[in-house]
């Protein structure tokens, strides 16, 4: 076992969620317990940074610090083509209200553009407290459906179609999902550099 604990620094339960399986389905030897970070205490990161790395960096480190354990965060976002690379790294909070108030203001920003192409990013922070801090990018190519379809995952998942697949994100069974998703993609390469 790489870690006896891990943090998941998110305060949505969703995205914790996601990554236990994403680390389950990836490594049985990763880490024994996968920790919700809220569970253990409140802390609100301000997402200063720049890019993804920079903001995921912000708060795997200031978890890790405030616990003493090794902590995974993440920085996400929806890159569409024909918004020039919109919503980015504004994703979460491009619009204020809830995920159906951001589908809402992304297809009413498409409803004239023939051009759906867009991608998942999404940028892993490990920091192990007093040793070091390691960051990997992962992406999910697709296109923006017309309308929302489905009922699983969170986020933009009901409007994402990805590159080989007829149905959304949100209708695709989880384990399928974990498997093409831009965090997996960002996690195995976590799993290929701690076994070099």
């Amino acid at each position: 076992m790489i870690f006896d604990k891990l943090i998941i620094a998110t305060g949505n339960a969703g995205k914790y969620k996601e990554f236990t399986q994403i680390i389950r389905s990836c490594s049985d030897e990763f880490a024994n317990e996968i920790i919700f970070a809220p569970e253990i205490a409140s802390m609100i990161v301000d997402e200063t940074g720049k890019s993804y790395s920079e903001n995921a960096m912000l708060k795997a480190k200031a978890w890790s610090e405030k616990s003493g354990l090794p902590c995974l965060a993440d920085d996400s976002g929806l890159e569409v083509k024909a918004l020039d690379g919109a919503p980015g790294l504004y994703s979460a909070r491009i619009i204020q209200g809830n995920d159906d108030n951001k589908i809402s203001w992304l297809l009413h920003e498409l409803a004239n553009e023939s051009n759906r192409n867009a991608r998942f990013a999404a940028s892993l922070a490990l920091s192990v407290p007093d040793e070091y801090m390691l960051i990997t990018e992962g992406h999910c190519y697709g296109t923006i459906a017309d309308s929302p379809n489905g009922i699983n995952g969170f986020g933009y998942d009901p409007v994402f179609i990805p590159d080989g697949y007829k149905k959304t994100f949100a209708e695709l069974s989880s384990s399928i999902k974990n498997q093409i998703s831009h965090r997996a993609d960002a996690f195995r390469k976590i799993i290929s550099f701690l076994k070099k």
